[in-house]
């Protein structure tokens, strides 16, 4: 059963011509937004919050979140707008004749009127010395490869001088092409969680141990007085006061956070596990809408040398899985029309109109309507108008693309996508449910309950059918799994013949 849904706020944004995915999982989840980009979102979020004393708090009601960002155009025109440092230090004989032609090209950097960097001639010993760290620091970015425009390429978030928001091409106002609100969604279901007030403890704890010197190497880049802030940013929403899902994402972060994991190390696996919680976040809404009782199952591969049983059921299954945000448009609106207040507006005089003013009511649609005076043209016209939508621009492919983000989803070895993670995402789900050492059987039971993930036979004969069910089959699965953990040093085989996974950042080791 799906838990109650908020409505939004009197005073919420308008615009938005349709509200049926908004109302489902929250304004919004968003594929083209990757889980690294989710997370520097949260950070812009959780930076400000934390500054104005009222991080994890809505203090003036839910779904009222407002916070502002910073633009940093001074450091983002030097990193990722900056074609001319290769050529000015092979033209120019010396350092001030390369400091003076570099200002002088530089004046016209975007976004920033009167453009002076006169100040990094006191922040670097020689120009080639600035030119060295904008090779390194450009090294470490975000998708450091990636054909994006300047204004969404983004550093590693080593403080809070590298943290600002994606902007448009001209580089003056926000975007939402990559920060597309999950972030903001994400930083809601943290504030709605029972565990907030540890987590908030801990996330501080873990900042203030980060070594700052790379953040100090950021700031050079910048001028003291860069005050180009953006103006406020509203109307994220997240549906529901409360959700098993946020409280399973805020444990595992807390998990990980508490582990003797070195420095930004602790950041990718934060990035996957937000990544993994907000893709089951909107299987789970979806299952839920349709009126499923059973728990989400995903059927996970160790990727096999041939074909196997457990690699078709893997298939099978996601592409079940990856139909189920469609299937819960179409059954919310369904809904809609099922509903009682639908039924008897049909039954009443001036249907049509009595229909429309549910529909403004509901998702916020009827005035773009041009068909016929006739309440069942109408639904159908939502039903279409929400269905390309859905595919168009909010999280029809979350499912897909943050799957093979975080290392869940892959076509290796076949044509087909399915379930098998990565070293990396098991690596990352051991750090967050192995405290010290467990046996691997009841590791293999943990992913279950707690992520619905399928690997061994026990597990797979309390969710397969007996037909689809093969033992064997599922045996040398969680064999195939037993030698990829023992490869990379997370799984020991004792005396007594029990093989243990094994978590080396374990909190006694402090």
């Amino acid at each position: 059963m799906i838990p109650q849904q908020l409505p939004p706020p009197d005073s919420f944004d308008q615009t938005s011509s349709m509200w049926v995915d908004e109302a489902i999982w929250g304004q919004r989840l968003y594929d083209e937004q990757t889980p690294w980009f989710v997370f520097l979102e949260f950070l812009n979020v959780f930076q400000h919050e934390v500054d104005k004393g009222r991080a994890f708090e809505e203090p003036n009601g839910l779904n009222t979140l407002k916070y502002r960002a910073a633009h940093r155009l001074h450091l983002r025109n030097i990193l990722f707008n900056n074609p001319h440092l290769m050529e000015i230090r092979l033209t120019c004989p010396n350092d001030d004749s390369q400091w003076a032609e570099w200002f002088k090209r530089m004046k016209s950097a975007a976004g920033i009127p009167h453009a002076q960097f006169a100040y990094l001639k006191n922040h670097f010993h020689s120009f080639e010395d600035f030119c060295e760290v904008v090779t390194l620091v450009r090294s470490t970015s975000i998708e450091v490869n990636s054909n994006k425009r300047w204004t969404s390429k983004f550093v590693f978030p080593y403080g809070r001088d590298c943290l600002y928001e994606d902007l448009d091409n001209n580089a003056t106002t926000n975007d939402r092409r990559f920060f597309g609100r999950t972030g903001e969604v994400l930083y809601l279901m943290f504030c709605r969680t029972n565990c907030r007030h540890e987590l908030l403890a801990a996330l501080k704890e873990r900042f203030s141990k980060l070594d700052s010197i790379w953040n100090g190497i950021l700031k050079c880049f910048q001028p003291v007085d860069d005050e180009q802030i953006g103006g406020d940013r509203a109307n994220a929403f997240l549906p529901y006061l409360n959700h098993p899902c946020f409280d399973d994402l805020a444990e595992d972060w807390l998990a990980i956070l508490k582990l003797n994991i070195p420095g930004f190390d602790v950041f990718p696996h934060l990035v996957t596990l937000a990544g993994l919680h907000l893709l089951k976040y909107q299987l789970i809404i979806s299952r839920q809408l349709l009126g499923s009782a059973s728990p989400l199952n995903l059927v996970c591969e160790v990727v096999a040398p041939r074909k196997t049983l457990v690699r078709e059921i893997s298939c099978d299954l996601y592409q079940e899985n990856n139909l189920l945000p469609a299937q819960a448009v179409e059954a919310f609106i369904a809904n809609i029309e099922n509903s009682e207040e639908w039924q008897q507006a049909l039954a009443d005089n001036g249907a049509f109109e009595k229909c429309q003013n549910i529909l403004r009511e509901r998702v916020r649609w009827s005035d773009d309507y041009e068909g016929p005076n006739d309440p069942q043209q109408l639904i159908v016209a939502l039903r279409q108008a929400a269905m390309k939508r859905h595919r168009a621009n909010q999280g029809a492919n979350l499912h897909r693309n943050y799957g093979r983000e975080i290392g869940l989803v892959s076509k290796r070895g076949t044509v087909k996508l399915r379930y098998a993670p990565t070293d990396a995402l098991l690596k990352t789900l051991l750090f967050a449910n192995v405290e010290r050492r467990i046996e691997l059987h009841q590791f293999l039971n943990k992913l279950y309950r707690r992520y619905g993930f399928v690997f061994g036979d026990k597990e797979a004969e309390q969710v397969l059918p007996k037909d689809e069910f093969d033992k064997k089959a599922f045996q040398a699965n969680s064999r195939r799994l037993e030698q990829r953990l023992g490869s990379v040093g997370l799984l020991r085989r004792l005396s007594d013949g029990c093989a243990y996974v094994v978590n080396p950042y374990h909190a006694e080791a402090k």
